[in-house]
């Protein structure tokens, strides 16, 4: 015999294996397996005879061999050889190799085979989508596994999942009226297709939807039977303690106040209840107090007042828990979620038990807030993120289109990563649909943090093979252009913000329509660049085979068009408005949207009618615009002595700046602490000049600063911090155009070229643009 990469392989049984077209696959599995592994197999059994054809029988003596550590024979340990100890090190890891003609799949756990089993899934073409966007797949003749074949894989990040969140308008009344009408609500039907994406996409953990228009999840069991079938822990948000659903499940009128100063007893009976009912399945216990609905704990106002009411809270949670889990409570997962106000109690000093995960947030516009220190990251319960790609809320909603760009998730998970956030990661994904891609290239990262390398090449490698998976290689290069301009435009105003208006806010001008502070030429421009993506989507179209038009609209024509036409909508009318157009662009593009939502309820004969709602809280962006009149002039174009992406620079010190496609003109840079960039410029005759640096609008890393030091031909050095402090105007500008805007002002010399020395004084400088006026 001889040893290949760890496989001991006979060589009289040299051999590859083959998946043929109408042949019958012979599979082993042991049935002492968890219900996981037969879930997957399930799954997998489908795909295959969907691509091949043919069927699967289950026999002893099989070619294709499933198992697992605790549950393999001597010889199937033997084949492994050194990857043994790679799988014993990890959990959720599985091992697939090819020796003497077989195929085996080898997990470390069963979840780890489980997703070992869906990786024969995407090895054979079919996508985790093929249900949620119905990716079609694709028949094959054969598929040859080379002898020697090996791929080994385990997670980054061990608790990897979705929030379903805000599904008033779209998943809630799709499951009710279209998907799911036996229980009139997402039940068990709608969650056991939700677990199968999830089990697709390699992630094992779910919040469930918890608004008004939902029940709870525990109020229909054949929902837990569900989640353990398919092998996810529940959890519940960060204003759902103990896995309860407060706003279905709290009854003020019988139970009284949800406030734990004056009404313990009952709140305490209501967690008491959930925790039993909760015994023995896979759960996540999500631990603190906020008010129903994520406003405020009732019962205290000052921080020591607060602190000492969530302590107690936190230690009479534990207290059940261990009298109904575990008696050991440092086995049971739990989270603590320092969110908002809560943030604000943990930082007055709240003491938390060592097991305990914590869960950092972002802003919730995709800009994370706090990373572990280090002695956070000493935490025996470790830490993760709550990232949102989906929000409703201040300082205006995006829950209609998916648009968060790329680079920014990367570039905010991998330092969170970097930082020692790898216990749980879950991102909000509103409805799931349209966010697709950007749940996709998430859980990529949580399963493995280098599937994407750090660099704007990275990025857009990960992103055309996702292209090239879904409508093949030939139409990803230029798919790729398209989706990159999508996401860059929307990067600068998101589709949801052109109507520069505003959510939750007293001033009456925030709602109703009105101008953008952009110039006529600004606007012409970005009407310009909208209309050179619609049109190479209809182009493009054209060459998508019939059976992948139902995935095309799903995943790029309807979000794509969808987003040039509400721009269309919204700035030929602030034209129209200045009577530099006519009314009937913007009419007829408000008439588009309403067109791409209707053919949206019409694919396969209705399977989506109402996931897609084009007016998410009937907010004024989603309306036709008023055909309204106004005197004032549009802003007038400005013309700067220079205007440099951050990728322009002349020159570096320290580590060699990196770009990931990210900023207006997708050159930005991240520059790393005590490292600088140099710009050059000519002035002419000019004696001064105002320096504006437009940022990522990034929080702290470290500490309470992120700054610069600027520095204009050998003058005085200007440090300029760009921190903001929680829900600021400042902060709500930034967060809306994408940018923290700084000016200086500096004396020039009298030479006619001049350098700007822009260094980053601390973790998290991301450079997007420099402006010399």
């Amino acid at each position: 015999m001889i040893v290949m990469l760890g496989l001991i392989i006979p060589i009289a049984a040299y051999a590859d294996f083959v998946f043929k077209a109408n042949a019958k696959l012979n599979l082993s599995v042991d049935d002492t397996h968890d219900p996981v592994v037969h879930t997957a197999l399930e799954i997998f059994s489908k795909d295959y005879v969907r691509v091949f054809g043919g069927e699967i029988s289950f026999r002893k003596d099989a070619a294709l061999i499933v198992g697992t550590l605790g549950h393999l024979s001597t010889a199937q340990l033997q084949l492994l050889g050194k990857w043994k100890d790679s799988l014993q090190a990890k959990s959720q890891a599985f091992f697939i190799g090819v020796s003497g003609q077989n195929l085996y799949v080898i997990g470390s756990d069963n979840l780890g085979t489980a997703y070992g089993i869906l990786e024969l899934s995407r090895m054979i073409g079919v996508s985790p989508w093929e249900w949620w966007a119905d990716a079609e797949v694709q028949k094959k003749k054969a598929q040859v596994l080379k002898d020697g074949f090996i791929r080994f894989a385990a997670p980054s990040v061990k608790f990897r999942g979705i929030f379903i969140n805000d599904e008033d308008w779209g998943l809630q009344p799709w499951a009710a009226k279209t998907y799911e009408t036996e229980t009139g609500d997402i039940g068990p039907k709608t969650y056991a297709k939700v677990f199968e994406l999830l089990l697709r996409l390699r992630a094992n953990l779910l919040w469930p939807a918890m608004h008004p228009s939902t029940k709870a999840f525990f109020h229909y069991p054949e929902n837990i039977k569900t989640a353990a079938k398919y092998g996810v822990y529940i959890g519940s948000s960060h204003a759902e303690p103990m896995l309860r659903n407060n706003v279905d499940e709290w009854k003020e009128e019988a139970m009284g106040a949800f406030n734990y100063l004056t009404n313990q007893p009952e709140i305490y009976k209501y967690w008491s209840e959930r925790v039993q009912q909760s015994s023995g399945i896979n759960a996540i216990y999500t631990l603190g107090i906020r008010g129903v609905h994520d406003s405020k704990m009732l019962g205290a106002n000052t921080l020591a007042e607060q602190e000492a009411i969530l302590s107690q809270v936190i230690k009479d949670q534990r207290a059940l828990l261990t009298q109904y889990i575990n008696p050991a409570a440092e086995k049971i997962p739990q989270v603590f979620i320092p969110y908002k106000e809560v943030q604000d109690i943990y930082d007055y000093g709240l003491r938390l038990p060592e097991d305990v995960s914590l869960i950092w947030c972002d802003d919730n516009y995709g800009y994370i807030r706090h990373f572990p220190n280090e002695k956070e990251k000493l935490r025996k319960g470790g830490n993760g993120v709550y990232y949102h790609i989906s929000y409703w809320g201040r300082p205006h909603d995006y829950l209609w289109l998916a648009t968060t760009h790329p680079a920014q998730v990367y570039t905010q998970m991998k330092r969170a990563f970097d930082k020692g956030a790898r216990h749980l990661w879950v991102v909000n994904v509103g409805d799931i649909k349209p966010a697709e891609y950007l749940t996709e290239m998430f859980l990529d990262l949580a399963w493995d943090i280098n599937s994407i390398a750090n660099s704007r090449s990275g990025l857009d490698y990960h992103l055309k093979s996702w292209l090239g998976r879904e409508f093949g290689a030939a139409n990803a290069p230029a798919l790729l252009e398209v989706m990159n301009e999508y996401y860059r435009l929307a990067y600068i105003r998101k589709p949801e913000f052109m109507g520069s208006t505003r959510t939750e806010e007293k001033d009456p001008k925030y709602k109703s329509i009105a101008d953008l502070p952009w110039s006529e030429q600004e606007i012409r421009q970005r009407l310009s660049a909208y209309k050179a993506i619609d049109d190479k989507v209809r182009q493009l179209e054209k060459d998508i085979p019939p059976e992948k038009r139902d995935a095309w609209f799903q995943l790029i024509a309807y979000p794509v068009r969808g987003a040039a036409a509400i721009n269309r909508k919204l700035l030929f009318a602030q034209l129209a408005r200045h009577g530099k157009a006519g009314w009937p662009p913007s009419d007829a593009a408000f008439d588009t949207i309403k067109a791409l939502t209707a053919q949206y309820d019409c694919l396969r004969n209705g399977k989506w009618k109402g996931i897609m709602n084009d007016q998410p809280r009937g907010l004024a962006v989603f309306e036709r615009v008023p055909h309204d009149a106004v005197s004032a002039g549009l802003k007038q174009e400005s013309r700067p002595v220079r205007l440099f992406n951050g990728i322009e620079f002349t020159a570096y010190s320290g580590a060699k700046p990196v770009g990931h496609g990210l900023g207006y003109q997708r050159g930005a840079i991240s520059v790393k602490k005590g490292s600088a960039v140099d710009y050059t410029f000519v002035s002419g005759n000019r004696k001064s000049a105002k320096i504006q640096v437009a940022l990522a609008p990034n929080h702290p890393v470290e500490g309470s600063a992120i700054r610069y030091a600027i520095q204009v031909d050998g003058q005085p050095v200007q440090e300029v911090d760009y921190a903001t402090q929680g829900r600021s105007e400042e902060w709500k500008e930034n967060v809306l155009r994408n940018q923290a805007l700084c000016i200086t002002s500096h004396q020039l010399s009298r030479r006619e070229k001049h350098t700007i020395k822009i260094k980053a004084l601390d973790e998290g400088v991301v450079i997007d643009q420099i402006t010399v006026w």
